[in-house]
């Protein structure tokens, strides 16, 4: 099976000896690929790189992608020097020495760091074309391990989709082999019918023929198991392919409901409109898993 669930997780981990870019990947099932992307300050400019990773293994879901890094970084450290305004106090406290007639101190280097933004700290970006290969390994670490996580759950969704497939598919067969049985008993019933009205007149075979076929046209359900039998074989095939088949999967089981709702309007019987209610719940179940299914 080569399906794909859209729920998975993974992380990722890479380093310079210095720090570490760490990666983790979030899927949940959506209709269509929403992608959202959370980096360091500085990082923006990797978006585009990761947007593309991941829309190269993801075709539908939630995709939530969340780089860190953490570890030294004393080389990317910078103190700034504000001289404007280490001027503008040094001026300021020379002027007030002079007008409050104090004894000149002199105003030292020191002294004028002692005061608020005159120093600051500032902490430089990665190069990013430094740095862009250990972002790379994480991120594909990550989405490496999320997709294996994605393919294993799809191997069992697709397990347990076949298993209910085949039930289905004795279902229909059961369903098919009491149409002959209920005809002849719907006959027999209609003879039993015609006769009590007729008062004990003998109906004419050839009336009582055309009753009976009326009957059987409106009671046929032959279309819709064929085209059950054909939408079961067509199912099958979806779970074996390759890529996104979780909307194909989808669109099917419509057909599947749509053919369901007619066999049972057409066959008005109890065991069978049993056997109907059970198909369509069936049909619910396997619903709810597609909508896991890429």
């Amino acid at each position: 099976m080569a399906i794909k669930s859209m729920t998975g997780f993974g992380r990722g981990e890479s380093s310079n000896g210095v720090r570490v870019w760490s990666a983790e990947v979030r899927c949940v099932n959506n209709r269509f690929l929403d992608l959202k992307i959370k980096v360091p300050r500085g990082y923006s400019a990797l978006e585009e790189s990761i947007r593309g990773k991941v829309a190269a293994v993801c075709q539908r879901g939630r995709v939530e992608v969340a780089l860190a890094v953490n570890g030294d970084f004393a080389a990317l450290q910078e103190v700034k020097v504000n001289l404007t305004l280490a001027s503008a106090y040094g001026q300021a406290l020379r002027r007030l020495g002079a007008e409050l007639n104090l004894d000149p101190s002199p105003v030292t280097a020191t002294l004028l760091a002692s005061y608020p933004e005159v120093l600051s700290r500032e902490q430089r970006d990665d190069d990013l074309q430094a740095i862009n290969s250990y972002v790379d390994q994480a991120i594909d670490q990550a989405l490496l391990a999320c997709d294996a996580m994605r393919l294993q759950e799809g191997e069992n969704l697709a397990k347990d989709l076949l298993a209910r497939l085949q039930g289905f598919a004795r279902t229909i067969d059961s369903i098919s082999d009491t149409i002959p049985q209920l005809l002849e008993t719907r006959r027999a019933a209609l003879s039993e019918r015609l006769e009590k009205l007729l008062g004990g007149m003998q109906l004419e075979p050839q009336r009582l023929a055309q009753e009976v076929a009326i009957l059987a046209d409106k009671t046929d359900v032959t279309e819709e198991v064929v085209r059950l039998r054909c939408h079961i074989q067509q199912f099958t095939l979806f779970l074996g392919e390759e890529g996104g088949v979780g909307r194909k999967l989808d669109y099917l089981l419509q057909e599947f409901l749509r053919e369901v709702n007619t066999l049972a309007s057409k066959i008005n019987d109890a065991a069978i409109a049993h056997l109907t209610v059970d198909l369509k719940s069936e049909l619910e179940k396997m619903r709810e898993q597609v909508q896991n299914i890429e």
